[in-house]
């Protein structure tokens, strides 16, 4: 049976992004000097105005606006003309401490009150939730093929601009893949849209020409596209005006754009600025390692896990795994596996995964999943695993 899905990405200078990449930032900033910084920043853009607000707790002394700063100039918002630009920008900072009523929990957990032996079990959840993890045997990266290709794009089209090859590129810019399937098997791309962001001297014939030469057609397998693909490049004609001068931003907008490009369910909570305690991230991050961990065992071709916390609670409240009819085992009993096999405790994710280290920076542009430089997508368990087949 034949279907066609979308999934879109976003370069780093999209204004949701620059506000996603500033609170990263400023979370790194904030573990560097105190790894037990608790972090919840999230931050607003608009023409030449950045807000910076959320609750955070720690020893640190960080210059949030300093940081601010760094990160717009390093995603290239300091060409002559930029309204939000490193040296304009006017930024406001508001910044509480985390609430001591959820200090409690995450301190102190239920089962910590409760025997208090595992250490692991003193970390209570940052607050309630549902998190999913997805993975799926589509491409080498198991993950679906429309939201890798729409990274991969959006990816090219930045390094094209940095390294010079297209001066006239400035850093906002978006593109879309749709894929066509048949009976879940993907056979070809059925449609690509690219916007970049430029100057006004190049022609729209002359921009379409070479994002087609040089982003679109080194990045797209050949062996998807066809006389049939259609392809939309700025398709408005002129994209001059881009970033938080032309669109407002948002800290953690684009939760599709950085889980599964909408192939998987979402629980709603965002990742950048967050400390790992916020299982919004950390169990977000340790369902992925268990759904790619499971498809990399070949115990299904594809898996969607569902982990669910309540807040101060350390160990989930449910697991669900959903693997589509392509498991080797029932989905009941893959479900056991996952709690005898993965340790889903906030404390344990963060220990795994050193989800302490200043590294969330890197994660907030092109998907949190997919790229193997993340500890999340090991699939180091895959041996564990196969000896349930």
């Amino acid at each position: 049976m034949k279907k066609f899905f979308t999934s879109e990405s976003v370069c780093s200078g999209h204004p949701d992004k620059v506000c996603d990449r500033i609170s990263d930032a400023i979370l790194d900033e904030y573990l560097k000097q105190d790894p037990a910084s608790r972090v919840a920043c999230e931050c607003a853009a608009t023409s030449n105005f950045l807000l910076i607000m959320g609750e955070i707790t720690s020893r640190a002394k960080v210059d949030a606006a300093e940081v601010a700063r760094r990160v717009i100039k390093e995603t290239g918002y300091d060409y002559f003309g930029s309204a939000f630009s490193s040296d304009n920008v006017e930024i406001v900072v508001k910044m509480n401490k985390q609430s001591p009523d959820i200090a409690l929990g995450v301190d102190n957990s239920l089962e910590a009150k409760e025997n208090g032996n595992d250490r692991f079990d003193k970390t209570g959840a940052g607050d309630q939730g549902l998190m999913f993890g997805y993975a799926v045997r589509e491409t080498a990266e198991l993950m679906p093929l429309p939201v890798i290709l729409a990274h991969k794009m959006c990816k090219k089209l930045e390094d094209v601009r940095k390294a010079g090859e297209l001066k006239y590129l400035k850093p906002d810019g978006k593109g879309q893949i749709t894929v066509e399937y048949d009976n879940s098997i993907p056979k070809r791309i059925d449609t690509v849209v690219l916007s970049a962001q430029h100057d006004d001297k190049v022609s729209t014939e002359k921009l379409r020409e070479d994002l087609k030469s040089r982003v679109i057609d080194v990045v797209l397998p050949k062996e998807y596209v066809d006389d049939n693909t259609k392809f939309y490049i700025n398709p408005t004609g002129r994209f001059e005006v881009g970033g938080p001068e032309g669109d407002s931003g948002l800290t953690g907008r684009k939760i599709i754009v950085d889980t599964y490009g909408g192939k998987a369910p979402h629980g709603g909570g965002s990742f950048s600025g967050k400390d790992p305690t916020k299982v919004d991230r950390s169990a977000t991050y340790m369902a992925r390692y268990v759904a790619k961990n499971i498809v990399a065992a070949h115990l299904a071709d594809e898996c969607l896990i569902q982990v669910a916390y309540a807040i101060g609670v350390a160990r989930p409240v449910s697991v669900m795994v959903n693997t589509f009819g392509t498991g080797k085992l029932s989905d009941e009993k893959l479900a056991e596996i996952v709690l005898k096999e993965f340790d889903l405790r906030p404390a344990a994710i963060i220990d795994k995964f050193n989800l302490t280290a200043p590294t969330y920076y890197n994660t907030a542009a092109y998907g949190h999943f997919g790229r193997e430089e993340f500890a999340w997508e090991k699939t180091d368990k895959a041996k564990d695993l196969k000896k349930y087949l």
